[in-house]
């Protein structure tokens, strides 16, 4: 029992003095930064427009040992999805959404099917 202990230490060493979750974190934050949420303005006619997205990222990492053998690793992953768009004229300035019309037919649907359901509850009444 010693060994498991001696080596669960041994791990946990190694990842604190390596700073696993620090190193982790800056690689997956390269890719999800501000300027991959806020493109680069596009001017035309007096008109500027600045695209946005949505970034999410995550990550983990971990180790274990089983009958005298150790492993560890990690890994993670990142998504930037398009919002929508800030509009800058002279007048001022104004976000302006994206509309995904797959998330407004799902929408619908689940309308029509929870509709659909109260009136059939009803007419079992």
């Amino acid at each position: 029992m010693a060994g498991i202990e001696e080596t669960k230490a041994t791990l946990r060493e190694q990842i604190e003095g390596d700073d696993l979750v620090q190193r982790l974190a800056e690689k997956m934050g390269a890719s999800a930064r501000a300027s991959a949420v806020f493109g680069e303005p596009i001017e035309r006619e007096g008109v500027t427009v600045i695209p946005v997205a949505r970034s999410r990222w995550g990550f983990g990492g971990g180790s274990g040992t089983q009958a005298g053998e150790q492993g560890g690793g990690g890994g993670g992953g990142s998504m930037v999805s398009p919002i929508g768009y800030i509009e800058v004229r002279a007048s001022g300035a104004e976000f302006k959404p994206i509309r995904d019309p797959r998330l407004i037919g799902v929408a619908v649907g689940a309308t029509l099917g929870l509709a659909a359901l109260a009136v059939r509850a009803r007419a079992r009444r």
